[in-house]
């Protein structure tokens, strides 16, 4: 019996089952208090890479909560912090870190830095731009810049208005636009935010690395800035380290969250450029970038996230996610056989496809399915008619054969 006490996200209480009771989790599996186990899917919510309760990661947040749980880091720091902002440093080719703790408030931070950058130089620029379908987290900044995601009807009226770039179906078409928009008011824009390849909450939407590499071209040449959202694409998703090393890009902000700790806790991450760092500095506070978090590089997150890049960069972990992904493309060449199973796509570990039966996002019929695949032992979450994997990295070769089979049963009976 879930807790009465208890608002639970994304979800429509009167209407949806009752909360599955979750005991433990090993590997990609999880054990609920009743029922049979459950193939983790879509990584608890894209946040989980290597397994629940990986004895590496756990045992390096005991060791370090026994030496600093936490201490303020706004004129303090500490080794942990210390170590994960060089390490990502120098894994995307950025300057600096600036820590919060969830992928909206990595979001929340890009979007304040470069609208304080050109504040900051005294030729301030108001205009943002974002990708069509995009979402960028529930605080009012992301709403603001992912609000032709859908998502956020309650509080359209109250977000500050954003330019919307066409989705790039055609990708000519959306560059021409592009470059059309850049002459009308690329000296009023501050930045452009983007998913680089993949929209993961608008239905795993993809697009190519060339697309991606000319809209920052071009954005950068009108002298604004790049902020890409890596929230769920980065750490191999898309099958390099992050989305945007597909190209030959770098932004001059990178946003992280989710598995950034391997999904054990709490952190966001902005990178950025050097030149933007330095437009904060001056002898007045009103030049600082006056954002923090109570738990801003909390040392447990840190050596968390710390963990987890070691298990990363392992060979094991690369060796089993470009098996993912050659097993993603076996099964895609069964589903373009099949009726009904439309668009079906692979980027890196991340596939998808849409089902013809199923209704919109929280649609009873999309729920109906969700419970169709819970009884069979897999946890996952259509968006919409969408229907995607994206497994935690150590999933076995005949877990994930056993998906495939138990999807397609599940959508043809």
């Amino acid at each position: 019996m879930a807790s009465e006490f208890i608002w639970p996200p994304f979800t429509q209480t009167r209407t949806a089952p009752e909360s599955i009771r979750i005991m433990r989790g090993e590997g990609a599996v999880l054990y609920p208090e009743e029922g049979p186990p459950l193939l983790d899917l879509i990584s608890s919510w894209w946040v989980n890479l290597h397994g629940h309760a990986h004895p590496h990661i756990a045992q390096a947040i005991a060791e370090q909560a026994r030496t600093l749980e936490h201490v303020i880091f706004a004129g303090f720091s500490h080794a942990p912090a210390e170590k994960l902002a060089e390490r990502l440093c120098s894994l995307t080719g950025l300057d600096r870190m600036f820590f919060s703790d969830n992928g909206s408030t990595s979001v929340e931070v890009a979007l304040k830095m470069a609208l304080q950058f050109f504040q900051n130089a005294g030729v301030p620029r108001k205009r943002l731009l974002a990708l069509e379908g995009g979402y960028h987290g529930d605080t009012f900044g992301a709403m603001a810049v992912g609000h032709s995601s859908g998502f956020y009807g309650p509080f359209q009226h109250l977000l500050f208005e954003v330019d919307v770039m066409p989705f790039p179906h055609d990708p000519d078409h959306t560059l021409q636009w592009l470059q059309t928009y850049l002459q009308e008011h690329g000296d009023h824009l501050a930045a452009v935010i983007l998913e680089p390849l993949v929209q993961g909450a608008s239905g795993m939407r993809m697009y190519p690395p060339t697309f991606l590499e000319v809209v920052c071209d071009q954005v950068h040449q009108a002298g604004c800035l790049v902020i890409l959202d890596e929230v769920m694409t980065g750490f191999y998703r898309t099958g390099t380290l992050f989305a945007f090393q597909h190209t030959e890009i770098l932004p001059d902000f990178l946003c992280l969250s989710k598995g950034i700790t391997g999904g054990f806790m709490p952190m966001g991450a902005t990178l950025t450029i050097e030149q933007v760092f330095r437009q904060f500095e001056g002898e007045s506070f009103q030049m600082a970038f006056a954002h923090g978090h109570s738990y801003t590089a909390n040392p447990l997150s840190c050596a968390a996230a710390l963990a987890s890049l070691d298990l990363l960069t392992s060979a094991e972990t690369l060796v089993n996610i470009r098996r993912i992904e050659q097993q993603h493309h076996g099964f895609l060449q069964t589903l373009q056989q099949r009726p009904g199973m439309m668009n079906p796509r692979v980027q890196g570990t991340i596939l998808a496809f849409e089902w013809q039966g199923s209704g919109a996002y929280g649609s009873q019929s999309s729920l109906n399915l969700r419970q169709a695949f819970l009884e069979e032992g897999l946890l996952l979450r259509p968006l919409g008619n969408t229907i995607y994997l994206l497994p935690p990295y150590c999933i076995t070769p005949e877990q994930l054969e056993r998906a495939y089979q138990s999807i397609l049963e599940t959508l043809t009976t």
